[in-house]
């Protein structure tokens, strides 16, 4: 049998476009090497599915996703964020927006978005092939010509999709299959680098603070005593090094500045009050507790579980009467508050890493039909492609918008 379109990858953006050539009357088969579909879509968001951002401006939405995202225009006036909201809650899946504008579904579970893509597939009569290993693909005069599986066996389309993803969470399928075929038939690969990854940092005593969550805080990334880059929001310390948001959003620039030297961070706890306000501040508690200890004193100030590291790099006596402090102590305990430093080692790599930055070259592809400029009868969509975005939601949607279009084109 000749299909009409192959798709190779079954995640979020080869399932949507699968479902929509189908939906449109094409006869359509959909590779997947795992035993299973969608294993990276289930499990992100913690396992509730950040769907889409909430962003009503297009023109924002686009700009998250630096210079590479002005190629999305087309695709998300196809298919934007309303849409997608709309697709899942036409389906009886409602949707909730929560901080940060991220769309996640009401009941916060991963598997109703993965059942009602499956559901999806299964109106439109897609094939669904499983555990299927590529063993190589056959060009002819810039067309593809077949599919050769590990079994021997081949197989035949008018129309191709790779959708195989980029190299994050290689556990889950995502090994980079996609760029070798790519690259053997013509096509330039940007290089990749593991984005939206935490950090890893050289002093061990971020140890004492593993699990600690910070809120409202800023992080200042230097290289060379100039910033390179700056976020206002939410952090975790983990055994090893930091994640959270703003970490993550920041590690893609990060791993590129770490290629030309060292970097390190500064975390600002109390962004809101400059050195003056702030002293005044701490002052004002230690008048309040002029009859407790040093170490006794910080509550009102800083989580629980940082006050003993603050307490041991400021040098200051723990069992020092509060108000006894000194002006010279009192400076060395703001610079903590207002310039906490630490080194960073490396990103965690891949294997942590949200998303791969780097993939193929989008001016290879017409962002209008996702069709490949370099094979007349291929078609890409997802993160294979060279764009990512921040957290929040931007990188699914980009997902959903190049699959849909894929599949309207072919």
């Amino acid at each position: 049998m000749v299909y009409d379109f192959i798709v190779i990858g079954g995640g979020p953006a080869g399932m949507m476009a699968a479902g929509r050539a189908a939906e449109n009357g094409a006869s359509v088969l959909l590779l997947e090497k795992n035993d299973r579909l969608g294993i990276k879509l289930v499990i992100t968001g913690k396992g509730r599915c950040n769907i889409t951002n909430n962003e009503l401006d297009t023109k924002n939405l686009v700009e998250k996703f630096g210079k590479q995202g002005r190629f999305l225009f087309s695709a998300l006036n196809k298919f934007g964020k309303q849409d997608i909201i709309d697709f899942f809650e036409s389906r009886n899946l409602p949707t909730n927006v929560e901080r940060g504008n991220r769309v996640f579904p009401e009941n916060g579970n991963s598997l109703d978005v993965l059942a009602i893509l499956k559901d999806y597939l299964n109106k439109g009569k897609v094939e669904v092939r499983t555990k299927v290993q590529i063993k190589s693909i056959v060009t002819k005069n810039k067309v593809i010509d077949k599919i050769i599986l590990s079994d021997k066996s081949e197989l035949q389309a008018k129309k191709y999709l790779i959708a195989t993803g980029g190299k994050s969470y290689a556990m889950t399928g995502s090994s980079g299959d996609g760029y070798k075929w790519l690259t053997a038939m013509g096509h330039t690969i940007v290089d990749t680098n593991p984005a939206l990854t935490p950090l890893l940092i050289k002093e061990s005593l971020v140890k004492e603070l593993e699990g600690l969550s910070l809120k409202n805080v800023d992080i200042n990334i230097y290289q060379n005593n100039k910033k390179i880059d700056s976020r206002f929001g939410e952090a975790l310390f983990t055994g090893d090094g930091m994640s959270g948001p703003i970490i993550l959003d920041m590690s893609k620039k990060i791993g590129l500045a770490l290629k030309d030297g060292a970097v390190k961070l500064e975390i600002d706890f109390k962004p809101s009050l400059d050195f003056k306000t702030l002293d005044q501040r701490v002052q004002n508690d230690f008048a309040k507790s002029n009859k407790k200890l040093f170490r006794n004193s910080l509550g009102d100030l800083l989580p629980k579980k940082l006050i003993p590291l603050i307490i041991k790099l400021s040098k200051i006596n723990p069992d020092q009467p509060a108000n006894a402090i000194t002006k010279e102590e009192r400076k060395r305990l703001l610079h903590l508050l207002k310039n906490f430093e630490l080194n960073i080692k490396s990103l965690y790599g891949f294997d942590k890493a949200i998303v791969t930055a780097g993939g193929v070259l989008l001016k290879e592809v017409d962002p209008k039909t996702m069709q490949s400029k370099i094979i007349n009868n291929l078609y890409l969509a997802g993160e294979i492609l060279d764009l990512d975005g921040p957290t929040g939601g931007y990188n699914l949607q980009a997902c959903w918008s190049t699959g849909f279009v894929a599949g309207e084109s072919i």
